[in-house]
């Protein structure tokens, strides 16, 4: 069987298609690594029991030549305030230890339609109040590349499982950074759709005027994939908006606030970021130092 670590989704959709592993046998992979390090890391709340079924379902597609899209039997964790239908959505706290969801979220059932097999649900800071996932009722998320370290947090679970390899990707959600910063302290990436992008219907809300759902992944592309997964307008969330797709852009270009930059960062930290300027530079970006006024006071 092919070298499953540190899998892109690009690459398990390859493996998949050309019959190199079953569906099973990847979603087998994570359960494995699941039972191997969540012991320790704390990412995972639940494992769902029916996910080896999805996956038998994925193989028997696949072998017709009927596969639902290009995430059909892709792997991934969902963080415990997005419900799906028939499964606990606690939000991390025993108050709802027994909240049965009756309906799937819009981006459960845009996922479910793309064939994905959900592995469990993640672990959260209560109600998604909290950076470093200690405020979850049922204990701290730890940092897979340090486990004295948190993973940060509210979606600290779903980073970690990404981080980990127990899951190929994930779902969070950012109000305030709950996506971006624990990917960041997890190593891995977080993506905080545009608002509006991506429907809330169904995710228990934290501040309804900031939250968005977003993908949590090893790189950029697979961010990209699920995002186009699960954008769209949707009319059961009055904040959906109809943004247009593919739009071309002649003059690429990103604004850098100068002012969180530098001062207090890491040197290696400092060094990654400027990498990254430099090769978005050389695929044809222009970068532009913008200013922020009255940032201290923030």
């Amino acid at each position: 069987m092919a070298d499953l670590k540190n899998l892109t989704i690009k690459d398990a959709r390859r493996l998949l298609d050309s019959k190199q592993i079953s569906a099973l046998q990847l979603t087998e992979y994570y359960l494995q690594n699941i039972a191997a390090s969540n012991k320790n890391i704390n990412a995972y709340l639940e494992v769902f029991e029916d996910c080896k079924d999805s996956a038998l379902e994925v193989d028997k597609r696949i072998i017709s030549g009927k596969t639902l899209g290009f995430l059909d039997g892709i792997p991934l964790a969902i963080k415990d305030n997005i419900l799906i239908d028939g499964k606990i959505s606690s939000a991390s706290s025993k108050i709802l230890s027994n909240h049965r969801a009756v309906y799937d979220a819009t981006v459960i059932n845009k996922l479910k339609k793309e064939g994905v097999v959900f592995l469990g649900r993640t672990n959260m800071d209560e109600f998604a109040m909290g950076s470093s996932t200690e405020n979850s009722a049922y204990g701290a998320t730890k940092n897979p590349i340090d486990i004295t370290r948190v993973s940060g947090g509210s979606s600290g679970g779903s980073a970690a499982a990404v981080a980990a390899d127990m899951s190929l990707a994930s779902l969070g959600s950012d109000t305030g950074g709950s996506v971006r910063q624990p990917a960041s302290l997890c190593g891995i990436v977080g993506l905080k759709t545009t608002y509006g992008s991506v429907s809330r219907h169904g995710l228990m809300a934290m501040g309804s005027s900031l939250d968005q759902i977003g993908p949590l992944t090893k790189t950029v592309e697979d961010a990209e994939i699920i995002f186009k997964a699960i954008r769209g307008h949707d009319q059961m969330d009055s904040t959906s908006q109809h943004y247009p797709t593919n739009v071309e852009v002649a003059n690429k270009r990103i604004g850098v606030p100068k002012g969180f930059v530098g001062e207090g960062m890491a040197p290696d930290v400092l060094r990654v970021f400027n990498d990254t300027l430099d090769r978005l530079k050389n695929v044809g970006y222009e970068i532009v130092d913008i200013n922020i006024p009255n940032m201290k006071y923030a």
